[in-house]
């Protein structure tokens, strides 16, 4: 590391001690905001490989990482640790583990797959998912809003998206959850996604055969569009398209369910915004997405690994440094947000990074989220308006994503 490693801690917590992520929310936004305060980023030593990092804190340092990626690096591998060589090469590389020019190559090949009439379409049909699953809840009277609700929005539109058989689909989301329970908190280090690595192994396998499949007999789906694509003679191969979906599920999924579970608890937690927002439903739904993006910041950190020597903020890095950006403490900068901790459904402008600081990797299924998020809160406010979670999320202890196990929920049915 170009900076010793601190022992002392002036933030009173070790942001790489698993026991850190297990402290109380409002325990662990108080050291974010000591770190904040500092001059410089505080460098602490991760548990699970024994290297020091950079603690990118401020929205501006993160901000200028992510926009500075020829020098802030995502190829060595953006989670803590790093994803192993013989998994990158048995599973394909993440997008989000890649830089340029392999990183613009495919994400040529991913956007030119969405055309105007595929997004048309997915629009769509994210409120005709987003319907049904309100029809279902009013019918069946479920529990739990995280497995009947916020799970199952994301995870149906994208596979009518990509245009997934219904018979493979309980199959496919079995292997996705197998995978997802290994990101958390161990008792010796933290541990990431990628760790159930046959249950990826079985859902890319399901994957790649579908896109065999579509090679043959192209239809009017993504992955069709994906396999024939021809982007200065390129279009994803089997491995390619595998490591695509499995992006678009664990991360794509996830994320916004949990976005859509936080958001239901924040507006339960503070009626006063609810009240605001149920009155000008229409006028007031995209600020109140992307303030309960901000809040809840579906995703707490990336890692970047330094290219070249660079002066950040006044700190020095050195070439091979590694810093993580952590977008949960920059979206409570006080430099940038006024009364950070409070959630205002009104708080413009809302500069948050909840979708990532800008750059190359900045979120492509931004918009996909932000429109289902919007729909599924109209169906539900509208059609069931004292809808409502009881008592607190249950949480899964991560430093990684801000991950909602389970959240309970009632209703008044309609008469």
């Amino acid at each position: 590391m170009s900076a010793p490693v601190r022992t002392d801690f002036p933030s009173g917590a070790d942001l790489a001690d698993p026991e850190f992520w297990r402290r109380p929310a409002a325990e662990r936004s108080e050291a974010f905001a000591r770190l904040r305060a500092l001059e410089r980023p505080v460098v602490f030593t991760d548990r699970a490989t024994g290297r020091g990092f950079h603690a990118l804190v401020r929205h501006a340092d993160v901000v200028a990482a992510s926009r500075t990626p020829e020098v802030f690096l995502s190829g060595p591998g953006v989670t803590t640790p790093e994803p192993a060589r013989w998994v990158r090469a048995v599973f394909g590389d993440s997008m989000v583990n890649l830089d340029d020019p392999r990183h613009a190559d495919l994400r040529r090949i991913v956007s030119r797959a969405f055309t105007p009439r595929l997004i048309a379409r997915v629009e769509d049909d994210i409120r005709a998912v987003a319907a049904r699953i309100v029809d279902e809840v009013v019918e069946r009277r479920p529990q739990d809003f995280v497995t009947a609700v916020a799970a199952e929005l994301p995870y149906q539109v994208i596979c009518n998206m990509m245009g997934i058989p219904e018979r493979q689909r309980r199959e496919i989301l079995a292997q996705v959850n197998h995978a997802s329970e290994h990101t958390g908190v161990a008792r010796s280090r933290i541990r990431v996604p990628g760790r159930g690595l046959r249950a990826l192994a079985r859902m890319q396998g399901v994957i790649a055969a579908l896109g065999r499949e579509r090679r043959r007999h192209p239809t009017d789906d993504l992955i069709s569009a994906l396999v024939t694509a021809d982007v200065d003679g390129r279009r994803l191969n089997s491995r390619e398209l595998g490591a695509f979906f499995s992006l678009l599920l664990v991360a794509g999924v996830e994320t916004t369910r949990n976005a859509l579970a936080h958001g239901l608890h924040l507006l339960t937690e503070h009626p006063e915004q609810r009240a605001l927002l149920t009155a000008d439903l229409d006028g007031r739904i995209g600020g109140a997405v992307e303030e309960i993006v901000r809040h809840s910041t579906p995703i707490i950190q990336f890692r970047r690994t330094l290219a070249a020597d660079h002066v950040l903020n006044g700190a020095p890095l050195a070439a091979g440094d590694k810093v993580v950006l952590f977008f949960g403490s920059a979206n409570r900068d006080e430099a940038v947000f006024t009364d950070p901790e409070a959630f205002d459904i009104t708080r413009s402008p809302n500069p948050h990074l909840g979708f990532g600081g800008g750059g190359p990797h900045f979120c492509l299924g931004a918009h996909l989220a932000r429109q289902e998020m919007k729909a599924l809160y109209r169906e539900l406010f509208t059609r069931l308006p004292d809808v409502r979670s009881v008592g607190g999320p249950e949480l899964v202890p991560s430093s990684f994503d801000h991950r909602v196990r389970s959240l309970r929920f009632t209703f008044t049915p309609p008469a």
